[in-house]
Parts: structure tokens; C-alpha cells; sequence
């Protein structure tokens, strides 16, 4: 059987990591509230208040351990593992039907109000679609693109899609745009973890992200042709939305709440989606993805980025003996996982890893640190840091677009509004491993009995 947002539903509850929700649960003033508490369980709603018949998957990936298990992997393997499969691509396979053609809504038919989109943030403008994933293509090569944006539904048949200057959405809209032509574009909401994945990676312009997905799934992704645009998109979705991005409009978009839990950053005139179809499963369960700190919208955005910056590490100074990195919450800061052979390899390490899209603030740590634990990711900087010469501040960097901390330059003629500042590496490791005496400082002791003696043991 193929892999798809429901074999995922069964594998979490095999798992013990979905609680069942069957009180009727009001997406617009409860689902956000509901799901930014749950970060350790999945929730399955039954009951949607004001959408009869709809049932929804939220926190579908609550943490690094659900990660862990779509993956079929380890927490202390999930980064490297990704990192070696960002370099594979299993091509896709076209289908002629499929699950999100049982039912086909188009022209009069088509009403975004009917489907159970949820309010993110206190201060978001509207309900968002937050688990679309986006699929346009370049005119020219006709290689698609899958993206996570957020739309703002404006009503029955239209929203707001908010995609930066630097994404491959906005070089195709541009394109189009040359051309006077309306942009196609797919929106597909619900599926297996490895969509949302590869969805959020950053591939090169000529790399279509559901390869990507088919080396995440094991398998090959099979797509079917849009109804009403020249698109294809995977044939076991739950939903499908398509429409055209018409030249030269732009309607005003946002607030929204971000993945550092600020609502600032990006609200101003964005393009607009007229909505020509939707086609969904006959029985479709919505796919609620929560935005903002540490909440599944986040981490689709940070073990990409964490694997990337792993990937780049190994691929400079191969070297160097990494053994993980996390991004940590907000999303602007990355611990590196290291031994140092020898001084100044902690330093290289972190540079690398401050290169990519959102670290600013980097910290290596020793492999006796649990960094997942952000308790002694902090007990390292304390102990082991001389700020005098273990903090390097790098200045006049570019900074991620949504980084309000930093200074927004505006250029005459340009769309683009780039954010520079400063980034931070902190150097928490211990001397380096040809430092016998220096290391042996540092060394980490446990209580008496770690390992063999367990608590649970004596408890009952």
C-alpha cells in the first residue's frame, strides 16, 4: 500500500502518539489553541464545528520524534539520515485517476467556506490555508515546484498567497508575467510526512521536491493532471484546490502568525489564487498544520534546514566529526554536535552552518551534551564558554527575510526587501581532542550507577 496521510493516521495510533478529539472543536476560536498546546500528540478531531462531516489531523508531526518515526528512523539518526537523502530522487509515476478525483467541484460549485480552514494567531486577518503545499512550474522547462506558502482566504473562490522574491514561486510568477499570462497553480492539502518534507527543502530551481519526496517515501510519488490547469499533483491527496494567478494583481495580505511567533515581517500587497477547482476524496480528512514556535509548521521548516546544514559541513571539511545538528526553537538558532580534533574546527563548523537560510545564532557542543535538550545545551555555553574569546559576532550578514531583529533595506525598482545584521557563533565545546590535559577538565561526570540503575525499578 502506498504511503499517504492515512497509512500515517494508522501509524501514529499503532505508535501511542494520536489522541482521538471527539467534543466538536470550533476551527476558528479553538483548533489554534488546541493544537499550539499539543506538542508531544497527535489530534485527531472528529467533530468540526460548523463543518458537518469533516474530520482533521493536527500536529501530525508534533515533534522531532514523529519525524523520527514517518521516517522509519532514530531521533539521534533523524538529521543525518535526511542529509543523505536530500541527494536522491526516485521519479514520479504518472496515474490517470485517483482517491482526489472521487469528488470534482468546479466554476459555481467551488467554495473555499465549505472546507474547515482554521485562525492560526490571535492577530491573523483571516483564516489561512497553512498545510498547502504549492505546486507551479517554470513556462519555459516546465519543471514544477512544491513550496509551502501561506494563502489567506479572501472568499468562495480566492486567496492571498504570500511567496518572497527569492522563492521559485515568485521566478515563476515573474515569468508568467513576461509572457501576460496567468500563473497555474496546484494547492494539496493532507498527505504522508515526507510531502510536507520535501516540500520545505531547498532544492535547486531545476529540481522538482516530489523526487525529493519519492526517496523520503521509498517509493515513487504517483501524480495525476489537474482538471483545469496544466498540473499534476499526487493522486492520493485529500484535496486539491487549482487555479490562476492573474499579471499585475496584488490585494493586501496578512498579518499572520510566523514560526517565531510574531506576526510582523511580510503583511502588504501579495499576488492572489482565483480558485477554478477543487477535487477531494469522498470521505477527505483536512490536514490543520499550526504555524509559530515549536509547533508542527516549524518543524517542517527545521530538520530541511538542519540536514542542509549537516550536508554542507560534511560536503566543505569533510573532516570534521559531526554527529548532529537541531535547530532550536524559533528557528534562527542551530546547535552543531562535533569532537574537535584539533582548535578552530568548532569554529569552521558553526560558519558553515551560519551560511544557511535561518541560523544566526550557532553553538557546538561536545558529543556528551543532549541537544535536544535545551536545558544542557545552555549548561554547556554556562560551563564551557569564555565569552572573551569563545563568542565570535560575525557583522553585516544577510538575515531571513521573516528575521524582524534585523534591518529591512529597501532599494528603488527592486521587489526584494533583504535583512541584514549580525550572527553569532559560541564555541561550547571542549578543548580539542589533541588537548589530552584541556579535555580531561571538561569531562563530564555522572552519578554513580548511570546506566544500570533505573528509578522505575524501584517505584510500585
Amino acid at each position: 500500500m502506498s504511503k499517504d496521510m492515512r497509512t500515517w493516521i494508522t501509524q501514529l495510533e499503532k505508535a501511542g502518539e494520536m489522541i482521538t478529539i471527539r467534543q466538536s472543536v470550533d476551527p476558528l476560536r479553538q483548533m489554534g489553541a488546541l493544537l499550539s498546546q499539543s506538542g508531544e500528540k497527535a489530534l485527531f478531531f472528529q467533530d468540526l464545528k460548523g463543518f458537518p462531516g469533516w474530520r482533521s489531523l493536527g500536529q501530525g508531526v508534533a515533534n522531532l520524534r514523529h519525524a523520527a518515526l514517518a521516517f522509519d528512523t532514530s531521533l539521534e539518526r533523524l538529521t543525518a539520515d535526511f542529509a543523505q537523502r536530500l541527494h536522491e530522487r526516485v521519479p514520479c509515476r504518472k496515474v490517470t485517476g485517483g482517491p482526489v478525483k472521487e469528488i470534482v467541484q468546479k466554476g459555481d460549485q467551488v467554495d473555499l467556506g465549505s472546507l474547515p480552514f482554521h485562525v492560526n494567531g490571535a492577530h491573523d486577518a483571516a483564516p489561512y490555508i497553512t498545510s498547502g503545499m504549492v505546486v507551479t512550474k517554470d513556462p519555459g522547462s516546465g519543471v514544477q515546484n512544491t513550496a509551502m506558502y501561506r494563502m489567506q482566504v479572501r472568499d468562495r473562490s480566492h486567496t492571498g498567497i504570500m511567496s518572497s522574491p527569492n522563492h521559485h514561486a515568485s521566478h515563476h510568477l515573474r515569468k508568467y508575467e513576461e509572457r501576460n499570462e496567468p500563473m497555474p497553480v496546484a494547492v494539496v492539502i493532507g498527505h504522508h510526512p515526507a510531502y510536507y518534507f520535501a516540500a520545505t527543502a531547498i532544492l535547486p530551481y531545476d529540481q522538482d521536491e516530489m523526487e525529493l519526496a519519492g526517496a523520503l517515501l521509498g517509493e515513487p510519488v504517483r501524480r495525476v493532471a489537474c482538471e483545469t490547469i496544466p498540473l499534476e499533483v499526487p493522486c492520493d491527496a485529500e484535496i486539491v484546490i487549482e487555479g490562476l494567478v492573474h499579471p499585475g494583481v496584488r490585494e493586501d495580505e496578512g498579518p499572520f502568525v510566523e514560526f517565531q511567533d510574531y506576526a510582523g515581517g511580510e503583511a502588504g500587497k501579495k499576488p492572489v489564487i482565483e480558485v477554478q477547482a477543487i477535487t477531494m476524496r469522498k470521505d477527505a480528512i483536512y490536514k490543520h498544520v499550526q504555524n509559530g514556535a515549536g509547533v508542527e509548521g516549524a518543524i517542517y521548516a527545521f530538520l530541511p534546514a538542519a540536514a542542509e546544514a549537516m550536508d554542507s559541513i560534511r560536503k566543505q571539511a569533510n573532516y570534521l566529526n559531526v554527529h548532529n545538528v537541531v535547530l532550536l526553537r524559533g528557528g534562527f538558532g542551530a546547535v552543531v554536535q562535533m569532537t574537535p580534533r584539533f582548535p578552530g574546527e568548532a569554529k569552521v563548523a558553526m560558519m558553515i552552518a551560519a551560511a544557511g537560510t535561518l541560523p544566526k545564532v550557532v553553538v557546538a557542543v561536545d558529543e556528551d551534551v543532549n541537544i535536544f535538550n535545551t536545558d544542557d545545551v545552555f549548561w554547556a555555553i554556562n560551563t564551557r564558554v569564555n565569552p572573551e574569546k569563545d563568542i565570535t559576532v560575525i557583522p553585516n550578514m544577510y538575515l531571513n527575510h521573516l528575521d524582524l531583529s534585523a534591518e529591512m533595506r529597501e532599494f528603488p525598482g527592486s521587489a526584494a526587501k533583504p535583512r541584514v545584521g549580525g550572527k553569532v557563533l559560541i564555541d561550547a565545546t571542549k578543548p580539542a581532542a589533541c588537548d589530552v590535559e584541556g579535555r580531561r577538565k571538561f569531562e563530564r561526570i555522572l552519578p554513580m550507577g548511570t546506566g544500570r540503575v533505573r528509578l522505575e525499578d524501584f517505584l510500585g
